[in-house]
């Protein structure tokens, strides 16, 4: 397959799996996606499955079930009403997929992972007892932001999200892209997994530059706007190690107690200071998680 070809496939498939994540409640329908991705219906679910590296039907399902997952950790959303949103009719149909996906029901996965004595699909236990310290030693809190929406171009980067740097490397180092770059440019991840439900090589990270509304995307380079509205907003200061604890205490202790909801969208990470020639403990994040 020449390079221009391969590329121009990806641009197509990225499109379906964005297309697919914002209608996750709806009843996504096969010839319904291949429109998305100008492809022949005929073809695309083996040009996705080969593309993706799993079945499109699979896909759906995984990313219904790892939302299930995260729902059962951080809400006391019933079993019952998650099943409905996840597209099953019944409980028990629910409770036999959600098994097969993470090897226990969902009562049982709820009640594990919250008294951390049971490993999450990724290998890791989870408690709710994180605390997360500024470097100074004052205990670190979460405030609420208003956003305007953020035009932005990005690269998708599919592993675990330390790895991301390839993918930074080909969105910063394209002409079209770098010769926009200036001290107002804000380096924003998209983070749509949590690595105690999903497993490392199916994490889904967008590495994304802030660009003008007008910018085209083109050789690779994929466009989107990151929606605005009321973000909880939690800045940490330190290395991207420390980026994990902090999501555990935002969703697990600061979120139920806020008197606000999580909206459906993935949350954000704004990299204010970042610079591989500074000591790491000089790095400063912003997490954003979007709310209802």
């Amino acid at each position: 397959m020449r390079e221009i070809t391969r590329e121009l496939y990806e641009e197509r498939i990225l499109r379906v799996q964005m297309h697919i994540q914002e209608h996750l409640d709806d009843e996504l329908d096969l010839s319904e996606l291949a429109k998305v991705a100008c492809f022949s219906r005929y073809h695309f679910h083996r040009i996705f499955s080969a593309m993706v590296g799993e079945p499109l039907k699979d896909y759906i399902r995984r990313l219904r079930l790892e939302r299930s997952a995260c729902d059962l950790i951080y809400t006391d959303e019933p079993v019952t009403a998650l099943a409905l949103d996840a597209g099953y009719e019944s409980h028990e149909a629910f409770t036999r997929a959600f098994s097969a996906q993470f090897g226990c029901s969902p009562s049982q996965y709820r009640k594990n992972l919250r008294s951390g004595s049971g490993p999450s699909a990724a290998g890791h236990g989870r408690k709710f007892t994180v605390t997360i310290v500024r470097q100074q030693g004052d205990n670190m809190e979460a405030r609420i932001e208003k956003f305007e929406p953020m035009t932005v171009a990005f690269v998708r980067h599919t592993g675990p999200y330390a790895e991301c740097g390839a993918s930074w490397g080909k969105l910063c180092g394209h002409p079209s892209v770098a010769q926009l770059m200036g001290p107002e440019t804000l380096a924003i991840g998209v983070s749509y997994d949590d690595p105690d439900v999903t497993e490392a090589d199916k994490i889904r990270m967008d590495c994304c530059v802030t660009v003008p509304e007008d910018f085209e995307a083109a050789g690779g380079i994929s466009r989107q706007v990151i929606c605005g509205g009321d973000y909880a907003v939690l800045t940490h200061h330190g290395s991207m190690d420390g980026l994990h604890d902090c999501y555990r205490w935002i969703f697990g202790e600061w979120l139920p107690s806020s008197g606000r909801e999580p909206q459906k969208m993935p949350s954000i990470e704004i990299y204010r200071k970042y610079d591989e020639n500074i000591p790491p403990e000089e790095w400063v994040t912003d997490i954003c998680i979007p709310l209802k």
